[in-house]
This record gives structure tokens, sequence and C-alpha cells, in this order.
């Protein structure tokens, strides 16, 4: 790919709306612009100010009279002030189809080359204008459906991240800069620093990878919708209850038993976090070979979800309850459980307290609601809010949301823990070394500072077109 060639596309989503905005980048952006765009005052693209908006036509010149294809606002941006670091120039048209397809057509009759997805980030990033994760954060804040995933990815955007990242790879470098001298003095049996020191640097180089590492679970929450599983016996009201906050009849309610055989799933935004709710079948002894089939399923989704909520019905509370309470307790190990006494709107102040004794040994959040008659809805809410514990993410910590990132780290964890090991043992320098360039390398992979072409087309060929 020629990156120093000039590129346009439709920045704006495919259709019809009040406007849409094409862009332009590359060395010749304003000389190809200026073949197709007449300002009102007949002043040429090249002469225009940076950071300056233009009214004029765009018009084909194929034609005699000049065919004016559109009145359009022309914004000018200057290398290496843009967002490519390169000549960038918007052009803001009517939204029509139409209008758009010509003017993508006028510009590459001109001289440009239609972009390929994620062009203009890749740009951006081969251009010193942001690093490798800041450009994946870019993908990330265009996707974002909720406020969490919004700051998460704002965050990452300003640096958050790399700054980080830079501070662990500025460490390593000193660490091993000292290693490698005293190997050019093994001779002298010179010792630079101390191996008490290097050890204390290490532990905590390698406790904020840790760290790093393990806040990816709470950002691909955040970023995917943290995964709720609604459990329990039949007809105890998980459909209801998952209708109700979606706001919508998503699940069949029914009082025939096992009417849920198979997961549904959806998703609800509360306060800027977002849930991903699935209803599971009953859990129940049943013979019935379809029913079971969905039970087990049930038994996947416990096991794959952050929170559980388990629903009893507080009007007959199930012949086995034990048996479930151990089929779900099995499962959900290390999961955040939420009890809920449903249809409690059924049930008098002495039968509510006999329920409460009843499931006291279980250590995990109790609450009673009425899913159909939607009492202690909004306090269900605020406990999901509570149970989810990722208020770090309003608090500007750093949060890791990129898969490729969470291995880069856990590589770079194994690499650390390595050294570590190596110092206790008093092994031979230059494994320590190698182990320091290895743990840099694998940091590296995650800013770019490390990269290969395969990888870089592997990571803007997901982005949009235009962006």
């Amino acid at each position: 790919m020629n990156h120093y060639d000039t590129i346009c596309a439709i920045s704006t989503p495919v259709g019809t709306g009040a406007i849409s905005v094409i862009r332009v980048c590359g060395d010749d952006a304003f000389n190809i612009c200026d073949k197709i765009f007449i300002s009102n005052n007949n002043v040429k693209i090249s002469d225009f100010q940076t950071n300056t908006v233009h009214f004029g036509e765009i018009v084909d010149s194929k034609f005699s009279l000049k065919k004016i294809i559109d009145e359009v606002l022309l914004s000018l941006f200057v290398s290496p002030h843009s967002f490519t670091g390169e000549n960038v120039v918007e052009i803001s048209c009517h939204g029509s189809i139409f209008i758009q397809q010509e003017i993508v057509r006028l510009l590459v009759e001109n001289g440009c080359r239609l972009a390929k997805p994620g062009e203009f980030t890749e740009r951006a990033f081969l251009n010193g204008k942001m690093d490798l994760s800041q450009a994946e954060a870019v993908a990330d804040l265009i996707a974002s459906q909720s406020a969490a995933a919004h700051k998460m990815a704002l965050n990452q955007i300003r640096g958050g991240f790399s700054s980080e990242l830079k501070k662990l790879r500025l460490q390593l470098l000193d660490f091993v800069s000292l290693v490698e001298l005293e190997l050019d003095f093994s001779q002298e049996d010179i010792e630079f620093v101390d191996r008490t020191k290097l050890l204390e640097l290490t532990k905590d180089i390698e406790l904020k990878i840790s760290k790093l590492a393990n806040s990816f679970q709470t950002g691909n929450a955040i970023k995917n919708g943290i995964p709720v599983a609604l459990v329990g016996d039949t007809n105890v009201g998980k459909s209801t209850l998952l209708n109700l906050l979606l706001n919508e009849e998503r699940a069949i309610v029914s009082e025939i038993h096992g009417t849920t055989r198979d997961v549904i799933e959806d998703c609800i935004n509360i306060q800027g976090i977002t849930f991903r709710f699935i209803d599971t079948a009953g859990i129940r002894k049943t013979t019935n070979k379809v029913e079971n089939l969905g039970i087990e399923r049930s038994f996947e989704q416990i096991e794959k979800a952050s929170i559980v909520l388990w629903l009893v019905d507080g009007t007959n509370v199930s012949e086995h309850i034990e048996w479930l309470t151990e089929m779900i307790f099995e499962r959900a190990k290390e999961k955040k459980i939420i009890l809920i006494f449903n249809k409690i709107d059924k049930l008098s102040e002495g039968e509510l307290e006999i329920l409460e004794h009843l499931f006291s040994p279980f250590d995990c959040e109790k609450i009673k609601i009425s899913a159909k008659k939607r009492l202690n809805t909004e306090l269900l809410q605020k406990v999901l809010l509570q149970t989810a514990q990722i208020e770090q993410i309003f608090q500007n910590d750093v949060i890791v949301s990129n898969i490729r990132h969470y291995q880069a780290l856990n590589n770079a964890q194994i690499a650390i823990c390595r050294v570590i090991d190596g110092l206790k043992s008093n092994i031979s320098k230059e494994f320590i070394a190698q182990d320091i360039r290895q743990c840099m390398h694998y940091l590296g992979e995650i800013t770019g500072e490390i990269s290969t072409s395969e990888i870089l087309e592997n990571i803007f060929s997901k982005f949009c077109i235009g962006k």
C-alpha cells in the first residue's frame, strides 16, 4: 500500500441524511479538491488558512457549463495539524446518496484512491499522531454504546493506557541497561546495581502488569455488556422480570412449567452501564429430553455470567430447593449471586420472615421484589450497579478492554516472572537480560513500537471505511 498517495472516503454512515462528510487525505488533497471545488470568492484551496471552513460549489468540469453537483462546506487542515498528520480536506455536502457518490466519483477521476477500512487512522498511527493502542481505542469509541464504554475508550485515546506502558518500558530499559553494562565488565566482576533493589523493582513492575491484565475482565464486560444470568426453578418469574427490565415482551410468559427451553438474551443500559441479561430455562428435575437440554444450557450460562440473579418464588418454595441450591452454587463459584424473592405482593410479614430464615445460611445479596407488580425493581437496578463494582472506570483508572492487549500483557507477565525467578536463583545475567527484553517486546506490541504489517492490516481492517 502506498501511504503517500491521496485517498478519499465517505466518513458518515451509509444512507440518506441531512448532511454527509467526505474526507480527502494526502499530499495532493488540495490540488485534487481545487479541480472540483469553486469557492464563493474564487480563492484556491491552497491559499486558505488551516483549520478554516469555506462555502462553495462542487462542479463537474467535463461539461461546458460546469455542471453543479452541490453547494458544500469545505474544511481545511494543513499538515501536520490534522488527524492523520497529512493534508486533509473534509467536504460537508447534502446527504443524498447520489450527491455523495458523484463527489467521490469526481475525486477518484481527478487522482484520489478509495480509502480502505481504517486507513485514515492507520495513517495517523504511521505518522506518529497516536500509538497503536490509541488507534484501536478510536474504533472502540465509535462502537461505544454506554457512558462507561465511552469513557473507557476516551481515556485510552487520551493516552492513559499508553502512559502506563511507557513508564513500565522505561523502567525495564533502565533495568536491562544496567544488567548489560555489568556483562561488558564481567571479567572485572563489577556490580552496578544492588540485586535486592532490582528484585524489588521487578516485583513492582510485575504487580503493575498483573493489575492491567486483571482489569480485562472488567473492561470486556463494560465494552460488551456485563453478563447477568437469570436462573431458578420453573415459573418463578424469570421471563416476567426480563420483560420488565427490558420494558418489552421479549420472553414468553406462561403458567405452564418449562415454557422457556432456550436461552433468551438482550441488553439494557442502567446509569451508563450495559448489562447483558440472559433468561435461562427453569431448573428442575424432569424426564423431558428437550427441557433437559434447555436446563443444561442454563448451567452453561451460569458459568459464563459475571452476575447470577437467582429467583425464588416466595409463595411456593420448591420441594427440591436443596438440590437446586446445590446445583446453582456448584456452578456459580466465584460469581456474584443476588438472591431474589419474587411475588412478595402475595406474602404476609410472617411468611416473609419464614422465607428469610429458610435462606439465611446462604451468604449472598438478598432482595424482595414483585416483577408482576413492579415492586422494588428500582432497588434491583441499584443492587446490580453495586454488585458490578466498576466504579474504577469513573475514577480514571486504566482499564484494558482489548483481547490483543490482554494476551500481550499475559506474555509480558510471564517474562517478568522469569526475571524475578532468575534474580532469586542468581542465574546468568545473559538470561535475565533476555527475559527483560522479552517483556519489553510484548509491552511494545501493544503500543505499536514493535509491530508487523500483518498485525497492522488485521487491526485496521476491522475499522469502518472513512475512519
